[in-house]
């Protein structure tokens, strides 16, 4: 049976760079030839989540939810559109364990095995510290530097933070940076006090979003401190003196080729026959040797 990889991701009507990272990835995926067909669909650009399984060809489908977390896009909304008959029980999930679960969309005759997103994989974790390397310029980034992971976060959702604070924790536990902490946007701890969590001089921030915009590029580096609030998006230095330490500002986690990757692996876990990746892992290994 012939099958086929459907990137969904959230789009923007306002901001073009909400979309970059999907089909960016799924070019790359491309590229590799890792699966026969690769497709995109958004929430809010075209081609539409509505119409998204009707521009497949293949028989056997693999959603990936190009999404931080589980949660009402996740759950409710890219279902609904796809036509799944799907309840978020079927994940058997806690916030960050979602698998996949295979289903016949209502309208087109396919076999659709639908993924938790990419954003509480565990690969995520590897993405993040590829970004701090990259924002660094430093494949060996990790002792006697700070990192923290920062997150949206939102009481309407408590799955926002637990992605945040999952990937944090992985990634305190292998101990290549001297302080990992889970920082976030609406609630606390805030980002806003970033230095006063940590004892390091030199901090890595690495926002845990998938795509650039005004959160990113203008919420996050005001409240740092990095840049005037109202001042132009992406004015702000890397790194930046902040209160006796350097700010590493990363942006979004999502613009990082590794991210490509993450995406397969979710197909795979689910079951495609994925034959490659897209070599932006080889590419991190040859930077960490001194290629």
């Amino acid at each position: 049976m012939s099958e086929a990889l459907l990137v969904v991701a959230h789009g923007s009507h306002l901001n073009p760079a909400s979309s970059a990272p999907a089909r960016d990835h799924a070019d790359r995926i491309r590229a590799a030839g890792a699966v026969g067909e690769v497709r995109e669909a958004y929430w809010k650009e075209e081609p539409s989540l509505r119409n998204g399984l009707r521009t497949v060809v293949a028989e056997e489908v693999y959603v990936v939810p190009l999404f931080v977390s589980e949660g009402y896009f996740t759950e409710e909304v890219i279902p609904r559109e796809l036509r799944l008959d799907f309840e978020a029980a079927d994940w058997d999930s806690d916030g960050t364990g979602a698998g996949s679960v295979t289903l016949e969309p209502a309208d087109v005759d396919k076999t659709v095995h639908y993924c938790g997103p990419v954003g509480t994989h565990d690969a995520m974790s590897d993405v993040i510290i590829r970004r701090a390397e990259t924002v660094t310029g430093d494949p060996g980034v990790g002792p006697d530097v700070g990192l923290a992971v920062v997150g949206h976060g939102t009481k309407r959702n408590e799955n926002s933070a637990k992605a945040v604070e999952y990937h944090a924790d992985r990634i305190r536990d292998r101990d290549r940076f001297a302080e990992v902490r889970a920082l976030f946007m609406d609630e606390e701890p805030e980002v806003d006090d970033v230095t006063d969590h940590f004892q390091s001089e030199d901090v890595v921030v690495v926002p845990l979003f998938i795509a650039d915009g005004y959160h990113t590029q203008e919420d996050i580096p005001a409240d740092m401190g990095l840049s005037e609030e109202g001042s132009g998006r992406g004015e702000y230095d890397v790194p930046a003196r902040v209160d006796g330490h350097d700010v590493w500002y990363a942006g979004a986690v999502g613009t990082e080729p590794l991210m490509a990757d993450v995406i397969l692996e979710r197909a795979a876990d689910a079951g495609a026959d994925v034959e490659a990746r897209t070599g932006a892992d080889a590419a991190g290994s040859a930077r960490a040797g001194g290629d």
